[in-house]
């Protein structure tokens, strides 16, 4: 790679898969300027490295899924299900991977990600202040209705005995 890697480009790699923003082992690969392959070995010669929360394989349900998403070819290509790297996971790359094209990628992931988390809780503040502000019209709309039932209970005419006050004409 010439040069750092976009944003965007980086961004479209990322999937949400088991809840988790995560990477695929071919988009890494492709990115590092190594094979699916390379990456996958070094991957497991370092397994200790790797645990669950890192990195997992994805199942038939799920691959199935994002093949539709991608559109990848049925015939071609892979035969197994890739392994896809959460943020921990990608950034554990970096001491199995080594080449100064790998450090460079994985600072431009490792910073995509951390804006990511940024986003989500910006977005998070901006739904607790959504939120605030329907609960404060909600309270005023109860105090306006409010008075408004009392201007209604003043407006109406006044039931039982009443004295009337003022000139009486006489018939």
């Amino acid at each position: 790679m010439n040069e750092l890697l976009n944003e965007e480009q980086v961004l479209q790699l990322i999937y949400k898969i088991r809840n988790q923003k995560v990477m695929l082992d071919s988009d890494l690969a492709e990115m590092y300027g190594v094979e699916t392959k390379v990456l996958n070995q070094a991957v497991k010669r370092n397994a200790d490295r790797f645990p669950s929360d890192f990195m997992f394989q994805l199942d038939e349900e799920e691959w199935a899924n994002l093949r539709s998403q991608i559109v990848t070819s049925s015939w071609g290509g892979r035969r197994i299900a890739p392994y896809a790297f959460t943020e921990q996971g990608v950034a554990m790359l970096s001491s199995v991977l080594n080449s100064p094209q790998a450090i460079q990628v994985n600072i431009s992931i490792i910073r995509v990600f951390v804006k990511i988390r940024e986003w989500a809780l910006n977005y998070s503040d901006l739904q607790d202040k959504i939120q605030a502000l329907q609960d404060s019209e909600s309270n005023q709309n109860q105090h306006i209705n409010h008075i408004y039932q009392m201007i209604e209970e003043l407006l109406k005419p006044a039931i039982g005995d009443r004295v009337e006050i003022g000139f009486k004409s006489k018939k």
